[in-house]
């Protein structure tokens, strides 16, 4: 080889690596920029993502939101959303009345009874929180009465018909679905006559009464141990008579009347104090008695009402 094609070929090979390194370092810029395209892809996809489940949630939430027509300062008005305090009270009733069922199944009446009548007191706090809160609504009245019918129509009479109305056969669980269907018969008639009869009487037995009647005979007869034929009669008798009392025409006190801002004689507190004295030493005997006398004093005065007006 010569000199002149030594020269041109060693002019060559440092041309071909100069070569080889630029495209070395154009494919490193391409995977770079590859990289780059794949994080760009990907924080878009994030993106997307983020923007789907924030859509998502919002139509959930427009879906599933509770929209009521109320007045306000005499206007109409759309309000949106439902208010938090009386409903937890309305619901923890309604836990009740759903604790007094399982523990019915359960064998636990005692504990059934005592969920009743919690749940009593609680259905008592929602309508006097709604109102000292200033928070009523139509959703919390129709909620309240939902879990009424729970509280204080199914679960009475599947205490009572767990306990001993299921010895009595077909006939048991007549009288416990006359019961419940009372209970819905009363609950409706009471939520269409709101606003157009007297606040001072119910008209029919208060589902709250009736269920307290019922689970303080179970309460009382089931700590008696009471098995005998007779028994099983009088819970036939306090169920049909409760559930027929509660879609009669007969007048029950309200007591909202009543005004807890007044002063009162020292005789009024000490009676209350007396009251609570002899409920703590047998309970169960002192609420049936209490609340039997309730639920006779709508006939009773009835009766009396009908005698006055012959004479």
């Amino acid at each position: 080889m010569t000199q002149d094609a030594r020269d041109q070929e060693h002019e060559k090979t440092p041309q071909s690596a100069s070569q080889k390194g630029q495209k070395a370092a154009s494919s490193d810029e391409a995977v770079v920029q590859s990289d780059v395209g794949h994080d760009a892809f990907s924080n878009d996809t994030v993106s997307d993502d983020a923007v789907s489940n924030e859509d998502l949630a919002a139509v959930f939430l427009r879906e599933t939101e509770v929209v009521e027509e109320a007045v306000e300062n005499g206007k109409k008005i759309r309000r949106k959303g439902i208010y938090l305090l009386p409903n937890l009270f309305t619901t923890s009733a309604l836990f009740s009345g759903f604790f007094a069922v399982v523990a019915g199944i359960n064998g636990e009446f005692t504990s059934a009874a005592v969920a009743i009548f919690i749940a009593m007191v609680l259905d008592g706090l929602d309508g006097r929180v709604a109102r000292m809160t200033n928070t009523q609504s139509e959703f919390g009245a129709e909620y309240d009465s939902l879990a009424d019918m729970i509280s204080f129509g199914m679960a009475p009479a599947l205490v009572a018909f767990t306990w001993i109305l299921q010895d009595i056969g077909k006939t048991g669980w007549v009288v416990a679905f006359l019961y419940v269907a009372c209970a819905a018969l009363r609950l409706a008639r009471f939520n269409v006559q709101i606003g157009s009869v007297d606040k001072k009487w119910f008209i029919g037995l208060p589902s709250p009464s009736a269920a307290a009647l019922v689970a303080a005979c179970v309460w009382t007869f089931h700590s008696f141990d009471a098995d005998a034929f007779g028994f099983k009669l009088l819970m036939l008798f306090v169920v049909g008579t409760a559930g027929i009392l509660m879609v009669s025409n007969i007048r029950y006190y309200s007591f909202k009347d009543l005004d807890f801002k007044k002063p009162v004689p020292f005789v009024v507190l000490l009676a209350v104090v007396l009251g609570f004295v002899m409920i703590s030493v047998e309970p169960s005997v002192m609420l049936l008695l209490l609340f039997g006398a309730y639920v006779a004093s709508g006939p009773v005065l009835a009766v009396m009402r009908k005698a006055k007006a012959k004479s």
